[in-house]
């Protein structure tokens, strides 16, 4: 156990973090498999207690990452448009693009903010918005407020559980991400429940 935690440590400390949290939130914006959140959230666990890595610099690293990641995804939506490929023709998938076109259209901040949080939710809306020319002026900085929120977040309940079991950094770390995950969860469900609601 305690060399997992010299490891674990010695990669928190390293100056390759920084650059390592970049490249895994901005992949994450195209596959849901990178844990970004996982990374982000044990990284502010073991900085809470062993002081590094440094959450003044992670956390705006982690959300600029995101914000460029999102924008590079409406840029995909953009370039394929909409009904470019037969699979984006069938009435469910016609159906879903109008249904998010139209929520996009009347309540963009509330749907950005919320996808954010949802791995297949985020790109799905971020791609939407490009292909259905929804406006990037309008995007930009609602995705912005969104990538910002989201690394506030995860580093204050990594940062959380970090102060919460200081003496126990994998402990930390673990119900740390735990918990984000489950947030995560919450806000997939609660979103879907609204929106089928909204459907009836």
């Amino acid at each position: 156990m305690d060399v997992v935690l010299q490891v674990v440590l010695s990669l928190a400390e390293s100056p390759w973090v920084y650059p390592l949290v970049f490249l895994l939130t901005l992949a994450d914006a195209f596959l849901v498999i990178v844990p970004s959140e996982t990374v982000v959230v044990g990284l502010a666990a073991i900085s809470a207690t062993s002081g590094e890595p440094n959450l003044v610099a992670l956390t705006p690293l982690a959300a600029v990452a995101a914000v460029i990641g999102d924008s590079l995804t409406y840029a995909l939506g953009r370039r394929l448009g909409s009904d470019r490929f037969r699979w984006q023709r069938r009435p469910k998938i016609v159906a879903a693009t109008e249904w998010a076109r139209l929520a996009l259209t009347k309540r963009a901040a509330v749907v950005l903010l919320t996808a954010r949080f949802v791995p297949f939710g985020r790109i799905a809306v971020n791609i939407t918005a490009g292909a259905t020319g929804f406006s990037y002026r309008r995007f930009l900085p609602l995705t912005a407020i969104a990538g910002c929120v989201w690394a506030l977040y995860n580093v204050a309940i990594g940062a959380l559980f970090g102060t919460w079991f200081h003496d126990n950094p994998l402990l930390a770390i673990a119900l740390s991400i735990v918990v984000a995950i489950g947030a995560g969860i919450l806000v997939d469900v609660a979103s879907a429940r609204i929106a089928r609601r909204r459907k009836m």
